[in-house]
């Protein structure tokens, strides 16, 4: 009786080591061995893309955030249409305005040059969003590793996963809470909007019958309204752009949560974040106006968040050598 409880307890401990391996927890180490140089490999592309591309960083992180919101940070949103996948490029949140994928191609190149298919796609996001990030005057982290790339997309996920600009604090809230990220990574994660554009299409909204009012959206900063007006005429080009951060776009600061305040966020989901009264991100977006070593440190962290939710890691998926399909198609 004594020797099969023993066995049982061993075989339970070898289960549970073995379903603890195959569920890996991802490492800043994992490319050691196999890639050493690929934080400086993804680093100097990035570097090289932004000297032409003021905007690159910013899509860049677009791409890591929007791609692990649908089925966890597995790469699917690079993958193009074909016979058996629906691309996630044509989902709504993305169609006409993901962009970088060029970028991508030749981070690729470049680690398929150095190190032959080691290194994942969904890896390669998430170290050009550290990249994009850091190069732009924000934090540095420590990327964690060991994603593998899915093998298929999930474009009504996209749809349906995805925050919208227009959506209301609560459903946004909502969105971050069904991936595991709470209300503090909610707002951190949005001052990623201290750098980059938007077309007119998400806000112009809020300049001219915001809700259906035929009014604008009274937490717009009438000022603000006005010069949003003329970058965004009310039958001109929904593809018109304008900076997410209308006074530092290119630097990745603390100066959109102080815009928030102001009544200046370009998003009515930006805005929401500080007018919805008594919502808990009010008193987080005051703390991150006051305080950037607040916002950086808690920007890292829920980046390694985000990066964490429902990698492929083991066995499962692939490493894919261009990131556009599936190896063999």
């Amino acid at each position: 009786m004594c020797s099969s409880i023993a066995s049982f307890v061993v075989a339970t401990i070898f289960v549970t080591v073995m379903l603890r391996e195959s569920n890996a927890q991802l490492s800043a180490t994992f490319y050691a061995n196999t890639c050493p140089n690929v934080s400086s490999i993804v680093n100097n592309v990035v570097q090289n893309a932004l000297q032409s591309d003021s905007r690159i960083g910013a899509s860049l992180i677009r791409l890591h955030f929007h791609d692990c919101f649908v089925n966890g940070c597995d790469a699917s949103i690079l993958l193009d249409n074909s016979a058996n996948i629906q691309s996630e490029k044509d989902a709504a949140p993305n169609t006409n305005s993901i962009r970088g994928f060029d970028v991508v191609d030749n981070i690729k190149t470049a680690l398929e040059n150095s190190c032959q298919g080691v290194v994942s796609c969904a890896d390669l996001l998430a170290l050009a969003a550290e990249s994009s990030v850091s190069l732009s005057g924000g934090p540095s982290w420590s990327v964690l590793l060991g994603r593998r790339d899915s093998l298929t997309a999930n474009q009504g996920g996209a749809n349906t996963s995805i925050p919208s600009p227009f959506e209301g604090l609560t459903n946004i809230t909502s969105k971050f809470s069904a991936v595991g990220l709470d209300t503090n990574d909610l707002v951190a994660l949005s001052g990623a909007h201290t750098f980059g554009r938007a077309q007119c299409r998400t806000f112009s909204n809020r300049l001219y019958n915001f809700s259906g009012t035929g009014n604008p959206d009274p937490t717009l900063n009438s000022s603000y309204l006005t010069t949003l007006q003329q970058t965004c005429p009310q039958n001109g080009s929904g593809t018109a752009l304008a900076n997410l951060d209308l006074t530092t776009p290119d630097n990745f600061d603390n100066s959109y949560f102080t815009n928030l305040q102001n009544n200046q966020g370009l998003l009515q989901s930006d805005q929401e974040l500080f007018s919805t009264s008594g919502a808990a991100t009010v008193s987080i977006v005051n703390n991150f106006s006051n305080n950037q070593s607040a916002f950086f440190q808690s920007f890292a962290q829920s980046m390694i968040n985000m990066g964490n939710i429902s990698p492929l890691t083991g066995s499962n998926g692939e490493i894919r050598s261009d990131c556009k399909k599936v190896n063999g198609s």
